[in-house]
């Protein structure tokens, strides 16, 4: 029910190989903000151990995650266009998150990291986040205002991920450099969806 539930929230998301409930957020403790504002850096020297469960899934909410009971999220979004989709790139396959349901849907088996980004570091970290704007959700704005909101919004997003790394030890650091036309491929997007921003998550290295 579940699954059925979720395909049917997600248009556009192509094909769908797993439905995958993510784990109960826990939405108290961590650190102070003023202490999380302070540890707050990027870092590029990631361990390739896996990112644990719990804090993929505290990580998502953080991101993106539905916070009160009439939907709206974790971050402001431009007249609550909600167009953004949050593409995970790991080892074992690739996966978009489902805020409605706090899930994430697995697209395919293939390891993309290569495509995320040009700094080997990308290519072994546990988990890259691929930022996916979807323009055809912004109606009746032209292309202006859509690069425009949708610059604004990930900003948004990539930095609660960053204090959210910052207030469980993790490391993290958001970059501009990913290879668009083979994740637009590979991710199977179609014309409207905009590869944006990518986030590179993991335990920090040595």
């Amino acid at each position: 029910m579940l699954a059925v539930i979720l395909l049917a929230a997600s248009p556009g998301l192509g094909q769908n190989l797993d439905t995958i409930p993510l784990s109960p957020v826990t939405p108290t403790g961590g650190m102070p903000l003023m202490e999380a504002l302070q540890n707050r850096q990027s870092q590029r020297s990631y361990s390739q151990k896996d990112l644990a469960e719990k804090h993929l899934s505290n990580l998502l909410w953080a991101a993106y995650g539905v916070n009160r009971s009439n939907g709206y999220r974790t971050v402001p979004s431009a007249k609550s266009y909600h167009e953004f989709d949050i593409y995970i790139l790991k080892q074992d396959g690739w996966y978009c998150y489902v805020p409605d349901g706090h899930a994430l849907v697995k697209k395919g088996d293939e390891d993309l990291r290569k495509y995320a980004g040009s700094q080997e570091f990308v290519h072994t970290a546990p988990v890259n986040l691929m930022y996916v704007a979807d323009f055809d959700r912004m109606k009746n704005e032209d292309e202006q205002n859509m690069i425009f909101y949708s610059a604004c919004d990930v900003g948004f997003i990539s930095q609660n991920v960053y204090l959210y790394c910052a207030s469980e030890g993790l490391a993290t650091v958001v970059r501009g450099q990913r290879d668009t036309d083979e994740l637009r491929t590979s991710l199977r997007l179609r014309p409207a969806q905009h590869v944006i921003l990518a986030q590179t998550i993991g335990y920090p290295g040595e």
